[in-house]
């Protein structure tokens, strides 16, 4: 096993670079000039080198020191990289990046500090220049002199005395793994949140592959197969303020053998629901269930399931057999790889009941009884049973099917329903009765509007009743005043109308039917609605959506550096939330503007705005005001999202993968934050097409 040992720096150098401070940037970092000497092989070139100490190290300008030294320095502006060469020893750096490469990639290491730009000039730890071209370095007090001396020889050493201690250096990866470390005990207590990335060794930079806030010794890595090639597997500790303070690294190879595998099936016969789960060695984009008859060879296909989910699936009792059942995983490049196969008997009893209606019920109206059977049958029959007298009627015949049933008026009184079928066998089976309560008095509704409805314009009105009406009328009752305004003359019940609202009628009103039924005078139920007849706003772009890509993944960016959330991940969702951008929130009456990006409701920072919400009144969808919150920028907007999938307690399965773009997609999905149940298909799309995925690469 790869093993380097500890730097044990000189007792005034450890004073004066005392700590664990960290800088992310020259900007965020306070450089001072300080009265150290520097000394090149017996030459003082401290007038050139101008070391300064940033957060308590040394720092000097790398191509000066290594120059000094015999060295090649060269500078990749584009990159943001250096390399250092003196005959066959090199280092090679990425600016604000703790990952250090030495001899060509032979050894990566990770400095407690990276290198920065001051000046125009790259500023590094003295240690990485004795580390990179291993010569050696000391401190004489007497003159406050560091001085290095390249007749004297060194070896690459580690900053850190943690390792990872599973893997060995240059390890192949063949799929999911366990990563085993050994943190010193003087680390313990200061640990934070462990990270484990994967590094591309050209870019330094990776997306993190596990992360956990609960100290342990031992992390899960599941590799993509888009991941494959040379890779640097990089463990990164961090305290309670996000600064790093430790880490470790190893070069592998991944070279995924992919393994699908099904697991949990019993070789008894199934009687009821049958449970299939699978494990994956990879990262999959999704997961395909194929489950064959093998009698008849008809395969059920169940596409675009969740990797990390289970699939439940019952047959009916024509589908009794033997049957092959398969899963298919896809990678991000709709590669499938199978499953062996696995064979399972189905052996389901006949089941039959009364759906449709549901015991104890009060049944005013018209109702859809629906016969629930698991098998085939050539004949359906539904029937009544008048509970007090135990008389049963038969109510309707139908080959198969469900059959809507109209109580007769003024029935009041107990039955009970059920249902006889008769199998393509000959044999008739009868399922269990469902007692309820018919109460069907007559009585009128109103159809066509909702309660608490807004009306901005027309809405045709029409009639639903149990009875045979002779006439309606249509009224109208302003709620401020108590005024009754009749809309319409005695029509048809056939005949809709049509209310167009007017500033007269008031803007809190009431709107009900009366019907005239054998001489009796029916009043349906009193819908309050109000009207607004000004202008009204609707949805508004935030920025070109041509620019919404770049103005969302910086927001991204930001977030993820911050709370550890994929940044593609939340790019994707804003696009998908927004319309990219084009679709934004605004109050439909005064027209403030939200920053919404993500369509929560409620009150934000800046209030409420009113918009629109979908509601279902008498069978008929309509729109209903709601409030969404509302923010006094983007930025509020954003960082309200976040809080919410890092806070509430139902998000706890996506916060344990929310690094992953693939894993977080699936697991917010199961957490209940979108119905729709492709929304991590679209997510990942969005992701996939637009190479979302390099906003999580990040460096050290």
């Amino acid at each position: 096993m790869r093993k380097f040992k500890k730097i044990m720096p000189l007792l005034v150098l450890t004073a004066m670079i005392m700590g664990q401070s960290l800088i992310a940037n020259a900007q965020t970092s306070t450089a001072t000039a300080t009265d150290i000497q520097l000394f090149v092989d017996g030459k003082n070139i401290t007038d050139l080198s101008e070391p300064l100490i940033i957060n308590d190290r040394i720092f000097v300008p790398l191509k000066v020191v290594s120059e000094a030294l015999g060295a090649t320095v060269t500078w990749n502006g584009e990159h943001r990289t250096v390399s250092v060469v003196k005959d066959n020893k090199s280092v090679f750096l990425w600016i604000d990046n703790r990952l250090v490469k030495y001899d060509n990639g032979e050894t990566y290491l990770l400095s407690d500090v990276p290198p920065v730009i001051i000046n125009n000039k790259t500023y590094v730890p003295l240690k990485l220049i004795s580390n990179g071209l291993r010569i050696g370095i000391t401190w004489d007090g007497n003159t406050r002199s560091v001085i290095l001396d390249s007749s004297q020889s060194s070896s690459i050493e580690s900053i850190y005395d943690l390792e990872i201690t599973s893997h060995q250096d240059g390890a192949i990866i063949h799929g999911k793994t366990e990563v085993a470390f050994d943190i010193p005990e003087q680390l313990k207590a200061r640990v934070a949140e462990i990270k484990l990335l994967v590094l591309d060794p050209e870019t330094g930079k990776g997306p993190i592959v596990a992360s956990t806030k609960d100290f342990q010794e031992t992390l899960t890595y599941l590799p993509k197969m888009e991941d494959k090639g040379a890779r640097i597997l990089a463990l990164a500790l961090y305290d309670s303020d996000r600064q790093f303070i430790g880490g470790d690294t190893l070069r592998i190879q991944i070279n995924i053998i992919p393994q699908v595998k099904i697991i949990g099936l019993s070789s008894i016969p199934y009687k009821d629901d049958i449970v299939i789960d699978q494990e994956v060695n990879f990262v999959a984009h999704h997961i395909q269930y194929e489950l064959k008859e093998l009698s008849s060879g008809k395969t059920t296909v169940f596409t675009d399931q969740d990797p990390e989910g289970t699939l439940t699936w019952q047959p009916t009792f024509e589908q009794n057999g033997l049957y092959e059942i398969k899963v298919i995983a896809y990678d991000s490049d709709d590669k499938g790889y199978e499953s062996d196969i696995s064979t399972v008997t189905f052996d389901v009893d006949r089941a039959l009941y009364m759906g449709g209606v549901s015991s104890k019920r009060t049944i005013k109206a018209a109702v859809n009884l629906i016969a629930s059977r698991n098998f085939n049958v050539t004949h359906t029959e539904y029937w009544l049973k008048d509970v007090e007298t135990g008389l049963s009627s038969l109510i309707a015949q139908v080959p198969y099917g469900a059959y809507t049933w109209t109580p007769e008026p003024n029935d009041v009184s107990e039955k009970e329903f059920y249902v006889k079928v008769t199998d393509v066998r000959g044999v008739v089976h009868t399922s269990a009765p469902v007692s309820v309560m018919i109460d069907s008095r007559p009585y009128v509704s109103l159809v066509g509007i909702g309660p608490n409805q807004v009306l901005t314009d027309a809405v045709e009105l029409s009639v639903k009743s149990n009875v045979t009406l002779d006439s309606v009328r249509y009224i109208l009752k302003n709620e401020t005043t108590g005024a009754i305004n009749n809309l319409s003359k005695a029509l048809s019940p056939d005949i809709s109308y049509t209310y167009t609202p007017s500033a007269s009628d008031g803007t809190s009103l009431s709107l009900y039917v009366e019907a005239n039924y054998n001489g009796q005078v029916l009043t349906s139920e009193a819908i309050q609605v109000k009207t607004y007849l000004g202008t009204l706003y609707s949805a508004k772009p935030i920025i070109e959506k041509d620019q919404f890509l770049s103005f969302a993944s910086n927001l991204a960016v930001a977030s993820y550096h911050q709370t550890g959330m994929s940044a593609a991940l939340q790019t994707a969702q804003a696009i998908l939330e927004t319309g990219w951008g084009q679709s934004v929130p605004v109050d439909k009456y005064s027209g403030q503007f939200s920053y919404n990006l993500f369509g929560i409701k409620g009150t934000g920072t800046n209030g409420s705005v009113i918009s629109n919400t979908w509601e279902v009144y008498n069978g008929v969808t309509f729109r209903v005001d709601a409030n969404f919150r509302a923010y006094h920028n983007v930025n509020e907007s954003w960082n309200d999202h976040k809080k919410i999938l890092l806070e509430l307690s139902r998000y706890e399965p996506y916060r344990a993968v929310m690094y992953d773009s693939t894993l977080g997609a699936w697991a917010i999905r199961r957490a209940g934050y979108a119905t729709d149940p492709a929304y991590p298909i679209k997510l990942m799309n969005i992701i996939e097409q637009y190479h979302l995925e390099s906003l999580d690469d990040i460096s050290i």
